[in-house]
């Protein structure tokens, strides 16, 4: 069975469909709040030159999120 995928897992200008965020405190609260929804596409617009932060593009908005913020975003199977 393959690995659940995470928003931190796309690669740059990849696209993926959320299917959850993972927890129930506030992280996840806000998260939820800004627009991470079931169902939304996300897309991988770059990576910070150490590779933290990630910019993505979401409901035509760029955001910028720790690495750790975007695991807990799980990634419809593709």
């Amino acid at each position: 069975m393959p690995l659940q995928r995470t928003l931190a897992d796309l690669g740059p200008h990849e696209e993926g469909k959320i299917q959850a965020v993972i927890g129930t405190d506030t992280l996840a609260q806000r998260l939820a709040e800004i627009g991470f929804t079931p169902g939304q596409t996300v897309r991988m617009i770059r990576f910070a030159p150490f590779g933290d932060p990630i910019q993505i593009r979401l409901r035509g908005f760029h955001i910028a999120l720790r690495r750790g913020e975007a695991q807990r975003i799980l990634l419809q199977p593709a």
